[in-house]
């Protein structure tokens, strides 16, 4: 799981344009996650076992860890990071992975991206580091507990590819799997007691160094001010079609 900045937030850049600014961010659940925790949840209490949520980050994931205790999981492992650790991908999934395969596992679910960077490569990353089959986009899942297999629906562009994978496996959540349940007040106050067990990303032994750096950041243009067309509609509609043929460049 992780903890990404809401979508509506305004993004600001550092001095120096290597990552955003992060103070005055309001947090919250990459929305991909909240799936793929929902699935977990919906699984247990169809099959009993347990969830357990692993979340990497600064000292304020730990926000985002509650509410998905809150949501239902039983436990939670948070991967502790700082400034001074320069990551990539397959560098958070490596950490992910090593924490999986402490923990076990039957089946490993995340969202199909986060909305943050966009890259959709975690999920199937961790799923290279332990050497297990992967589902991505799944918009519907079911599990055979007696056969231990897995049968899934995922979206491609428009189609629905039906897949079938032996577990343990990764599933990578994508919208309209489920609807994520809201958290009740008993439960928030449950979370609150709830165990979270706190890894220092230097005990995880990962020093080899990122395979991608970000070099710098730079906030797309300003968008040109709109052009209201009035007065006559067949002068208007002769004017708009100029427009997306001239300037636009369209038609």
């Amino acid at each position: 799981m992780k903890q990404v900045p809401d979508t509506a937030t305004l993004i600001r850049l550092q001095p120096g344009a290597k990552q955003i600014e992060t103070q005055g961010i309001k947090w919250v659940i990459n929305p991909y996650d909240e799936f793929a925790l929902e699935e977990g949840l919906r699984l247990k209490e169809r099959w009993g076992g347990e969830v357990v949520l692993v979340a990497l980050g600064p000292a304020r994931v730990e926000e985002a860890i509650r509410q998905g205790l809150a949501m239902g999981a039983d436990r939670a492992v948070h991967v502790l990071t700082n400034d001074a650790v320069e990551l990539d991908v397959w560098l958070v999934a490596q950490a992910l992975a090593r924490v999986c395969r402490e923990e076990g596992y039957d089946l490993i679910l995340t969202g199909k991206q986060a909305v943050d960077d966009d890259q959709a490569q975690v999920g199937p990353l961790v799923a290279v580091a332990l050497g297990l089959p992967q589902v991505t986009v799944v918009v519907q899942l079911a599990i055979d507990a007696e056969s231990r297999r897995l049968r899934a629906e995922r979206e491609l562009e428009g189609a629905i590819e039906v897949v079938e994978a032996p577990l343990p496996a990764v599933v990578t959540a994508q919208r309209g799997l489920n609807e994520p349940r809201y958290p009740t007040l008993p439960n928030i106050m449950k979370a609150k007691r709830k165990e979270v067990r706190t890894v220092a990303w230097e005990s995880l032994g990962l020093e080899a160094a990122p395979l991608v750096r970000i070099e710098s950041l730079s906030l797309p243009p300003a968008r040109p001010a709109a052009k209201i067309l009035t007065g006559d509609p067949e002068e208007a509609a002769r004017e708009l079609a100029r427009l997306l043929r001239e300037e636009a460049h369209v038609i």
